[in-house]
């Protein structure tokens, strides 16, 4: 029977336990090691999916999954389990498995158990494939029902603290994961095709370089020192391009000790890539090729090329103002009642062309867009253009008002890079908490030799978001982060 809705949880439970022991006292295992199929359940669909009504495809095949819904019809019951790649009926019948067998199945056997089952696949009137079912194993006992079936799990706090269940009761959610997976397997495979090579780094740093965050922190007892979790592995995959690794990638973890919002969570995954001889220009078309790559594994559509526009020219665009010259100068404070920003009067002037970009910008940025040539200041890490060291060589990449990806030519001066540095220094000193360390051991790797350098990094899950089409970072990352219950 199907537990009603009606019935405690807690009752649910005793129920099931008393079928385990009745499970048991007949001498069935309800937790086998293994089972052997020779197929999941979309293979089966695509082997018979030329069967036509009413005909038993020939030979038997044998599939397992969870028992998802069951309908009972006196002396025959259809069943419909699923695995990661689709669901199939099952048609159990009394003279089939004999009366021992379905008797037990009516009885003891409830939604959300795991079975194997052994028969012939065959087509009802209705025109459903099913397997006509010969035998059947238990292969897990369920403790616990599934959420209601009718209404799926909705409550989103549920959702993403027993994502499992997630899962299992929204099959598109499960689909988001898997162009996930796909996602990355493309990139993957496209940077692999041009040569480059996929390395680790430390997620546990002395230092956390490489962007302008907070980071978090942590000891480590046998050293008696603190660690970061790393906020970006930028600059030890600039090491590596020192050390001759001239292309170069990881995929990972990073970490910043931030807010929690629909496009941000403290733990977020990251493509970073490196390249030598090349400059941001490269970069602009390395990404857009590694996301039309991704785009065509999951089968979205994107167009091409990307649209590519000045920072400056799209302020003034949106204001009237021309900003360039302001910067350094102390006026991009004076915006800042005019503009209603949610900023102090002492603000940094990057925070306050950050909010006025955001507040202006960003929200008309829906096709894919290179922001490209930021405050040289503004950026500590990039290298700045030849015929204006006011600007650096650097892009973003916003796409449905997402920032996606960020980019630079690599500064590559070990004298600039220290002097960079120390002005990172001094504006930590004036009140900005989020400046770059200063990094004596990576200007040392500098002062051997980077080659000229493109760098790119690119937001994996706000790419899976704008690909999978979804409005929330949680919905793209398993499991996020969560305040206590």
């Amino acid at each position: 029977m199907i537990e009603p809705v009606t019935v405690p949880l807690d009752q649910i439970v005793e129920l099931r336990k008393e079928k385990l022991q009745k499970l048991i006292a007949v001498g069935i295992n309800a937790y086998p090691t293994a089972f052997a199929i020779d197929s999941q359940i979309s293979g089966v669909h695509e082997r018979f999916a030329n069967l036509e009504t009413g005909v038993i495809g020939e030979g038997v095949v044998t599939v397992a999954g969870r028992l998802i819904s069951r309908r009972e019809m006196g002396k025959a019951a259809f069943a419909d389990i699923s695995d990661v790649s689709g669901k199939i009926q099952l048609y159990f019948k009394t003279d089939k498995l004999g009366a021992d067998s379905f008797k037990l199945f009516k009885e003891l056997i409830d939604i959300s158990d795991f079975l194997g089952v052994t028969g012939s696949p065959f087509r009802t009137r209705t025109g459903e494939l099913s397997i006509m079912v010969e035998k059947w194993t238990l292969l897990t006992k369920s403790l616990r029902p599934l959420p209601e079936k009718w209404h799926g799990l909705k409550d989103t706090e549920t959702r993403y603290r027993q994502r499992y269940l997630d899962l299992i009761a929204n099959a598109e959610v499960k689909a988001v994961f898997i162009k996930r997976s796909q996602i990355v397997s493309a990139i993957r495979a496209e940077l692999e095709s041009r040569g480059f090579l996929e390395v680790e780094t430390p997620v546990m740093q002395v230092l956390a370089g490489g962007a302008a965050a907070k980071p978090f922190v942590t000891h480590h007892n046998a050293l008696n020192m603190d660690l970061f979790l790393r906020i970006a592995p930028e600059l030890y995959l600039k090491r590596l391009v020192v050390g001759g690794i001239d292309r170069v990638f990881e995929i990972g973890r990073n970490f910043r000790n931030e807010g929690i919002d629909r496009n941000h969570n403290p733990e977020f995954t990251m493509l970073e890539l490196y390249q030598a001889y090349v400059d941001y220009h490269e970069m602009m078309n390395i990404c857009e090729t590694l996301i039309v790559a991704a785009a065509r594994r999951i089968g979205a559509d994107i167009a091409v090329p990307f649209r590519r526009a000045r920072l400056f020219d799209l302020l003034k665009d949106a204001t009237g103002i021309d900003m360039k010259p302001m910067v350094g100068t102390g006026e991009l404070t004076k915006l800042i009642p005019q503009f209603k920003l949610d900023l102090p009067m002492n603000a940094p002037e990057k925070k306050i062309l950050d909010h006025l970009f955001d507040e202006t910008v960003v929200k008309g940025l829906t096709s894919p867009t290179f922001v490209m040539d930021y405050p040289a200041v503004f950026s500590p890490l990039a290298k700045a253009k030849p015929d204006d060291p006011s600007i650096a060589e650097r892009f973003e990449l916003y796409i449905n008002g997402m920032e996606i990806a960020n980019a630079y030519s690599e500064l590559n001066d070990p004298q600039e890079q220290r002097k960079r540095f120390e002005q990172q220094m001094d504006a930590k000193k004036h009140g900005d908490d989020e400046t770059e360390p200063f990094d004596e051991d990576f200007v040392t790797a500098l002062e051997h030799g980077l080659p000229p350098t493109g760098g790119l990094g690119i937001g994996i899950d706000r790419l899976v978001m704008v690909l999978a089409n979804v409005d929330s970072v949680r919905e793209v990352i398993l499991f996020p982060i969560m305040r206590p219950e």
